[in-house]
């Protein structure tokens, strides 16, 4: 077996545990916390009082405009500064929340936009509030129109979560770091990290070809009843 065939053979596993240990809860709870944030900031961009409308648009502006790595930087080496101090693990959640929030409260606020006037009318006319049109007639069909740029911003998180390597976080890049310290092979160790990575983005479209398409076929369905 060649040297570098063994090296990426023993590397394999310690990658693989750094991405199903810290990589993809990494990835789930800050997607989760994100989607949460997202969702609140749309509402409050369609429906709030000025002054939080301003507030939101600030942090979307602010999260949108500046780089991730940077707001990564300032959240775990900055906040210490001014006696806030955060576990690389935390920093990193917090971070990649803030960014997800920030992103996809546009996508949600737009494709509640999308939905057409009508179908909130039709809801009024039924005698629900608003509340209840946004969740029973709104909401099921924005759900289906935001999955696809959603599903894109989960694996594009996935890939993202390599920089949480800077602060210490051990996932898979990092891992990779580690192993090239030591036997001074970087290219092999990094190719095999981008390889796990290009793994789990595959695993994930697979799983985002299959959710569109049920969505798509329970929108026939009830297109036709």
């Amino acid at each position: 077996m060649p040297a570098w065939l063994h090296l990426m053979a023993q590397s394999l596993w310690p990658l693989l545990y750094a991405g199903l240990v810290f990589t993809v809860p990494l990835t789930l709870a800050s997607f989760a916390i994100g989607i949460v944030l997202a969702f609140i900031v749309a509402l409050v961009r369609l429906f709030g009082p000025k002054w939080a409308i301003a507030c939101v648009r600030f942090y979307v502006w602010l999260f949108r405009g500046s780089p991730l790595l940077v707001q990564l930087f300032v959240i775990f080496y900055g906040l210490p500064n001014v006696g806030i101090v955060l576990d690389p693990l935390t920093a990193a959640i917090i971070g990649f929340s803030l960014n997800v929030g920030a992103y996809n409260s546009e996508v949600i606020r737009g494709v509640i936009e999308s939905i057409p006037k009508g179908q909130w009318e039709a809801a009024y006319s039924m005698g629900m509030t608003r509340e209840q049109a946004l969740r029973r007639a709104i909401l099921p069909q924005a759900a289906r129109v935001a999955l696809p740029p959603l599903s894109n911003s989960f694996i594009a998180l996935v890939k993202d979560t390599s920089l949480a390597a800077v602060l210490t976080v051990p996932e898979v890049f990092q891992a990779a770091q580690r192993i090239a310290s030591v036997t001074y092979e970087p290219l092999i160790l990094y190719t095999e990290a981008a390889l796990v990575y290009l793994v789990f983005s595959s695993v994930l479209s697979s799983a985002q070809v299959r959710l569109e398409r049920k969505f798509g076929r329970h929108a026939l369905f009830h297109a036709g009843n």
